[in-house]
Formats: structure tokens, C-alpha cells, sequence
């Protein structure tokens, strides 16, 4: 370590800036290849978009990122390398649909038989399901129709898919609950690359052997938790990148408290964190259209904590979809494996939060129980622990779960400003993956890639 301008400088063959799973996952990779690397979050936690809390009673919540699926297979082998175990989703029991005329459908799997726009709904989602089997998911800009169907709105489609109103309202559900966004805001094609990425429709929206699979018993931050550990002292809290400059010699990353410098760094940030750092030079057009083209979802996430999970008696499963004009579109049983306790997680999602991150702590809070009550009864309005987390608040990710594509950004700057290294800066984040985009798996899976790309730069530069 050397002092330079009254600043400490570090040095080392790579930085990596961000420590959610995406930073993790490429630090992991370099560790076991033997790379010296220092990486930096901005954060007094690792995780990032991933944030477990341990309640005062004892009970765990995750406030982002929770589910592990079977064919999440990066995420599945980092658990298993660590010993972090999972326990399944609770699906038993009846589930409710409740609709703005205050209709109770009541239905088990992935969806009713019968119901409001039901029969539209599928045949709807059969279709983007043949769609997406066309995407080509490593180079999207490959697939046939690709400017054509990113110009267009998922609004746009579902209205000429359909015109049943029911069937758009529980298509607009689905665009909500996985992008936190409203239809009319995000790029068709990359709905589809989406669905793509996932192995189907079907992947994305059910729970046993799919996306919604088993929750961790740790917490869905147990596994990063467990490589920061391992990582060690390479591995600095609260440091932010404040600027980056790069050139053919290397990167030097600016943060409060000093500088780094490196031959590589790998900039593993969400698309508005990433524009919160000055770079010299500044980004590319392609790349820095692309971050523009990416805003953050819109999310609040929200436990209510109880004596026992009271629903599971009345032969409820405590998952609901909710298609009213309350603030919640879904909830979840999200109750311990011992069920020592009851938990009921609620989303609220898109325009839905807009209005509801404005009202005071105690008008969410009653508005929220409100909801719970109509799903579950009159003691889901009792809890004795209640928290909540609005993601557009988060000082670093700003939004969340992801960020979504909006029309014409993967077609104007997809290409060059997706993933493809800016010089010896190389990009990771659940956004830049081919497989599970948007989730865990792929953070991991980029954290992967990105450091494997760092590693045959240092090769080919004699550095390995």
C-alpha cells in the first residue's frame, strides 16, 4: 500500500466494484484461479439487491431477492459449496384470487381453471411462450423480429392479442410481479428474452421445480455472507466508487478514502449505480444508451409476523393474487420450515407504489393489513411484528428487483451496450445475464462470465 496526493493507494490485478451476489460471484472466481483483487461496496452488508433481516423474535425475512429454483444451477452449486441448506416454498393448502368486485376464486397450482379471463390468459401465455422460443439469448440481437417486437410495448402486444379485459388484467399482474414495471413501460422483446432466459413461462411463474422452489433457512443472503467470509480482508464495506478512469494501462477507481488501481476491474452495479459513478472518459454512446434504456423496477416488500400460521388451519395456503384496487398484488406464506411462526409477505408492485410510498408509515401499514385480511381473515389484521422495504428508497439500488429494458434499447444499443466490455472494464449484474436474467442464478452466472473474461484478458496479456 502506497500514499499518493495525501490519498492511500491500493493496489491490485483486478477490482471489483459492488458486493452483491453479481461482485461476489466474480470475486469467488478469481480467488479460486489465485488473481489478487480487492472489491469495494458501498454498503455496511454484502448482497446487494439480496437483504436478509433477523427480527427481534427471531424470525429471518428477506426483504429482496429469497427463491432458489432446481434449474438455478449457479445459485444451487454456490448454496451447496457452502453448506447454506433450503427448505420448499409452502404451497399447501387452497390459494385466492380476490378481484375488484370482490370475488374470491379459490384454485391450486399456477393458476384457477375457471375464472375471469382465464381461457384468454393461457392461450395468451402459450403464444409468448412460442415467441420466446426464438430468442436467441446470448446474442438477442440474432433473433428474428428482434427490432420489430422491441419497439412495441407489452402493452401493445396484449391489446392485440386480446380483448379480453380480464385476461389483460392478470397479464399486467404477471408484467408487475416479475418487473415491477406496467406494461406500457417495457420493451416486448425483452418480455420475451426474459421468458427465454428462464426455460419458459412456466419456470417463471409456478413454484414447485420452478423459480419459486425453496427459500434458503439462512436467508436468501446466507450464501454471500458465506463468500465474503471466505474472501476475507480483500473484501471492503462501506468504500464507494465515486469515479473510475481507465485507459490501455489499466483502471483507477476513486472512492472517498483513497484510490485503487488495477490492470481490470469489473463494475458489478445496478444500471442506476453504475450511472452515479463518473467515469473518464466518459462511457460509450452504446453503453451508456443502454443504461438509460434500464430503469430500476418499482417495489415494496412487506412481513407480517404471527404466533403460528394461523391460514394453514382454515385450509388456506396463504398465496394470493390480488387483482383489487388495494396496494398488494400478491402474497405468500413465508413462514419459517419449523412454522414457529406465521409470516405473510406482500408486493406492492409498479403504479401501485406509487401512491403507496407516499402515504405515512401507519396509512401502508393499514392499508397493507387490509389486504392480508381480505387473504387470509380477520387475524391476518394483528401481527406482532410487521416490516417493510421500498426498494426506490434503497440509497445504492434505488429500485429493484431488476431493471427492465424499455423500447428501443435493446435494438439502438443492445448490441455494443448490454455486456461488452468497455476496454478494461468488464460488466456484471443480474442484468447482463442469458440465463435467469433478473434473478440470482443470474447475478451469479455474470459474476462468472465477467471474471472469466478477466482472466483470459490477463492470459493473453502475459499477466497469468
Amino acid at each position: 500500500m502506497e500514499r499518493q496526493s495525501g490519498k492511500r493507494l491500493i493496489e491490485s490485478e483486478v477490482v471489483v466494484v459492488g458486493g452483491g451476489y453479481a461482485g461476489l460471484a466474480a470475486a469467488l472466481r478469481l480467488h479460486d484461479h489465485a488473481v489478487d483483487f480487492t472489491l469495494i461496496e458501498a454498503a455496511d452488508r454484502v448482497g446487494g439487491r439480496v437483504l436478509t433481516e433477523v427480527r427481534p423474535d427471531g424470525v429471518t425475512v428477506d426483504h429482496g431477492g429469497q427463491w432458489v429454483g432446481p434449474t438455478q444451477r449457479h445459485l444451487v452449486e454456490l448454496a451447496a459449496r457452502f453448506a447454506c441448506p433450503t427448505f420448499p416454498t409452502w404451497e399447501k393448502g387452497s390459494h385466492i384470487e380476490i378481484w375488484h368486485d370482490g370475488a374470491r376464486v379459490p384454485y391450486t397450482g399456477a393458476a384457477p381453471t375457471d375464472g375471469p379471463g382465464i381461457a384468454e390468459y393461457v392461450r395468451v401465455t402459450e403464444v409468448l411462450d412460442e415467441l420466446a422460443q426464438t430468442v436467441d439469448t446470448v446474442r438477442p440481437w440474432r433473433t428474428p423480429r428482434f427490432a420489430e417486437w422491441d419497439a412495441r410495448t407489452a402493452e401493445a402486444f396484449f391489446r392485440s392479442a386480446t380483448d379480453d379485459p380480464a385476461a389483460r388484467r392478470r397479464l399486467a399482474l404477471t408484467v408487475q410481479g416479475l418487473w415491477c414495471a406496467e406494461p406500457d413501460e417495457i420493451s416486448f422483446f425483452h418480455v420475451l428474452f426474459y421468458i427465454a432466459a428462464a426455460g419458459g413461462y412456466e419456470q417463471l411463474m409456478e413454484t414447485r421445480d420452478c423459480a419459486q422452489d425453496s427459500r434458503f433457512v439462512t436467508g436468501a443472503a446466507g450464501p454471500a455472507r458465506a463468500v465474503a467470509d471466505l474472501l476475507g480482508e480483500r473484501v471492503r464495506l462501506g468504500t464507494r466508487a465515486r469515479a473510475i478512469e481507465y485507459d490501455a494501462h489499466g483502471v483507477r477507481v476513486h472512492t472517498p478514502d483513497g484510490v485503487l488501481r488495477a490492470r481490470r476491474a469489473i463494475v458489478a452495479l445496478p444500471p442506476h449505480a453504475v450511472r452515479a459513478v463518473g467515469f473518464a472518459p466518459a462511457l460509450p454512446d452504446s453503453r451508456d444508451g443502454w443504461l438509460a434504456h434500464s430503469p430500476m423496477g418499482r417495489v415494496a416488500k412487506i412481513h407480517a409476523v404471527y404466533d403460528t400460521p394461523f391460514w394453514r388451519e382454515s385450509g388456506l395456503s396463504g398465496v394470493a393474487t390480488l387483482y383489487d384496487d388495494g396496494p398488494v398484488g400478491v402474497v405468500f406464506d413465508n413462514s419459517p420450515d419449523d412454522a414457529s411462526h406465521g409470516v405473510l409477505v406482500g408486493f406492492v408492485y409498479g403504479d401501485r407504489l406509487d401512491g403507496f410510498a407516499g402515504l405515512d408509515e401507519a396509512a401502508r401499514r393499514s392499508a397493507v393489513l387490509a389486504c392480508l385480511v381480505a387473504v387470509a381473515g380477520p387475524r391476518a389484521g394483528d401481527p406482532h411484528g410487521y416490516t417493510e422495504k421500498i426498494w426506490t428508497q434503497d440509497p445504492y439500488a434505488r429500485g429493484g428487483y431488476e431493471a427492465y429494458a424499455t423500447p428501443g434499447g435493446w435494438s439502438a444499443h443492445g448490441e455494443h451496450g448490454w455486456r461488452e466490455p468497455t476496454g478494461p472494464l468488464h460488466w456484471a449484474g443480474t442484468e447482463t445475464a442469458s440465463e435467469w436474467n433478473g434473478y440470482i442464478d443470474g447475478a451469479v452466472s455474470s459474476g462468472y462470465r465477467a471474471a472469466d473474461e478477466v482472466l483470459s484478458a490477463l492470459r493473453a496479456e502475459g499477466g497469468r
